[in-house]
């Protein structure tokens, strides 16, 4: 015998809900430092450490890794004293070195993808430094700290997923993994350097990461409004960014007198990076997964993954040559290739989106995530 999705109504209450915002709030900050420094660098050039668009992003991780730092040390003062320590607050308290700190585990993972930023934000002003202003993705530094922001966002969804069961929670979860998907369409860029001619890897990883996503937010949210939420944030922030990025850029060069290139891009670059497709993809994975029993949702999220893996990567293809120019569309034996490997990794993200759902729910205390 299966069992159904359970839809009973999330409980009231915001317990926990000003320390998951500002988490929420810093990884926000983070993704706009992050698409504004990127049309920095394609519209005006190479910057130096303590930029407008570096100090945005550094404040959003700062954000985040301070509000996980006071929930960490407010929950060992708690077990210290006593006091009992709720669960749904980002998750059950694990020890620390030991038992010297007590960590809800969402906000210990959100604390360490903050804290490693930082290191590598000090390994990337070395790095300047040492070989001169850099402006590609591949860097060693930038991609360890787009890693560290991406584990500080996986923490924010793990905050919320433990308060699952509160209204608060699953709205904030749908948000984090909007953020966390529109930040994957930055980290994807970093595949080029493995120089691979014979698939487009950003491509085919971008197809990965949307399927992926929107499977956990169906599964987790057990409703189709999780992965249809999660497209529809997306288009508002690429619609935010679309008219931020130029605009903000423009501002800022003209403050501080300095030039635009002879050549800029002409387009947001980062908002252009975010498949247009995938409300359309999300309005047919989300009612599947949502109505799907737990004894067939593995199934069911494979073969919807696998065509909306498809659609994706044949989308971002038409998307990236239209907005950004060349892609895999300039030849097709790439188009192909690219095609069938954004199928299968699609149905890969359908079977893992459905697992990294099951243990996210697991976060929460057994009265409200199960």
């Amino acid at each position: 015998m299966t069992s159904t999705p359970t839809t009973r109504r999330p409980e009231a209450g915001s317990k926990g809900l000003p320390a998951a915002a500002f988490v929420l709030g810093g990884a926000m900050l983070s993704l706009t430092g992050m698409v504004w420094d990127i049309q920095w660098h394609y519209d005006v050039g190479p910057d130096t450490f303590f930029t407008a668009p570096h100090l945005v992003l550094y404040s959003g991780s700062a954000i985040a890794g301070i509000a996980s730092l006071v929930v960490v040390l407010a929950t060992t003062m708690a077990e210290r004293r006593g006091r009992p320590v709720d669960p749904a607050v980002g998750g059950a308290a694990i020890g620390v070195f030991g038992r010297t700190f007590a960590a809800p585990i969402g906000y210990l993972v959100s604390g360490v993808g903050a804290a490693l930023f930082l290191v590598y934000g000090l390994l990337d002003e070395w790095w300047h430094g040492l070989y001169g202003f850099d402006a590609v993705i591949e860097s060693p530094p930038h991609i360890g700290f787009l890693l560290a922001i991406t584990l500080t966002m996986a923490g924010a969804v793990m905050v919320s997923a433990a308060a699952i069961g509160r209204r608060w929670g699953a709205i904030t979860a749908v948000i984090g993994l909007a953020l966390l998907l529109g930040f994957g369409s930055i980290v994807v860029e970093g595949l080029s350097a493995f120089g691979v001619s014979v698939v487009d890897l950003r491509t085919a990883g971008m197809a990965f990461m949307s399927v992926l996503i929107l499977v956990v937010g169906a599964r987790l949210v057990r409703r189709a409004a999780g992965a249809i939420g999660i497209a529809s944030i997306l288009v508002a922030i690429q619609a935010a960014f679309w008219w931020f990025c130029p605009w903000a850029t423009r501002v800022y060069a003209d403050a501080i007198a300095q030039p635009f290139r002879d050549d800029p891009s002409g387009v947001p670059v980062g908002p252009a990076l975010i498949p247009v497709i995938l409300l359309p993809v999300a309005a047919v994975v989300g009612p599947v997964l949502a109505r799907t029993d737990d004894g067939r949702a593995v199934g069911s999220a494979m073969v919807a993954g696998g065509v909306g893996g498809l659609v994706v990567t044949v989308a971002v293809a038409g998307q990236s040559a239209l907005l950004l120019g060349g892609g895999t569309l300039d030849e097709l034996p790439v188009l192909l290739a690219t095609a069938a490997a954004g199928t299968a990794l699609g149905v890969a993200a359908g079977f893992l989106g459905v697992r990294f759902a099951e243990i996210l729910r697991f976060l929460a205390p057994a009265r409200e995530g199960r």
